[in-house]
């Protein structure tokens, strides 16, 4: 309720624009969050997002050093099992790869979140990210004459209004994967200027906060290696 997140949200630090440094991880915005539940959860559906970032890099390879969230860091470096919610749905078959199965698991189970608490916010950026990394997919298909269907992932969930024709335009024109993954990151954070529940006090602008925080913090990652270069 919004009277019950009014201490809280004007607790949090602000946050400026995509690029500045993160005010604090998102484990300590769970902490920050932990006494209030519907919030609590909504958060959590979120940032759990960036732990399995974290996982795929740890599996290519390109990371060991894991910082998660909400899972454990043996967990990401896929030592533990997944949570039982993470798990491919029983006799399901449609993604033939592994990683994809997770977030396919992923997303179904933050939409479950957004309608079990009612969450507008979540159920939105839920449908946003999964249109995004579809339409993605399917170019990336199309370009190495794969069919795009194979690897599209909850395709029910993802907001069939979006169109990202002008947006993936600009991400194949970039000169390397790290300018790539800014400008989609660019076009997230203006999605999320669009629909965060601006002084409402609510679950959602909690929820908002913790998806504006995850940007700002792999942004920070993402520039980590760029500035230790001699």
């Amino acid at each position: 309720m919004a009277s019950e997140n009014y201490y809280l949200a004007s607790a949090l630090p602000s946050l400026a624009d995509l690029g500045s440094e993160p005010p604090l991880s998102l484990a300590a915005l769970r902490e920050q969050v932990s006494h209030a539940a519907t919030a609590r959860t909504l958060v959590d559906a979120i940032v759990l997002g960036d732990d399995l970032l974290q996982r795929d890099a740890a599996l290519a390879g390109e990371s060991r050093d894991v910082e998660p969230a909400l899972l454990t860091a043996a967990q990401v470096r896929d030592e533990k099992p997944l949570p039982a919610y993470l798990a491919p749905a029983k006799g399901d078959e449609t993604v033939p790869i592994a990683s994809d199965a997770v977030w396919e698991a992923y997303f179904r189970h933050a939409d479950a979140v957004a309608r079990r608490r009612g969450s507008r916010f979540l159920a939105a950026w839920v449908g946003h990210e999964v249109a995004l990394r579809n339409a993605l997919a399917a170019r990336r298909a199309e370009t190495l004459n794969l069919d795009p269907d194979d690897y599209r992932v909850a395709p029910e969930l993802g907001d069939a209004e979006e169109d990202f024709a002008d947006l993936l335009g600009h991400w194949a024109g970039a000169k390397n994967p790290l300018e790539g993954t800014r400008i989609l990151d660019t076009a997230r954070w203006r999605w999320l200027n669009e629909h965060d529940a601006w002084f409402s006090f609510s679950d959602d602008e909690l929820a908002a906060y913790a998806a504006r925080l995850m940007l700002l913090i792999r942004w920070h990652r993402l520039s980590k290696p760029a500035a230790e270069e001699p």
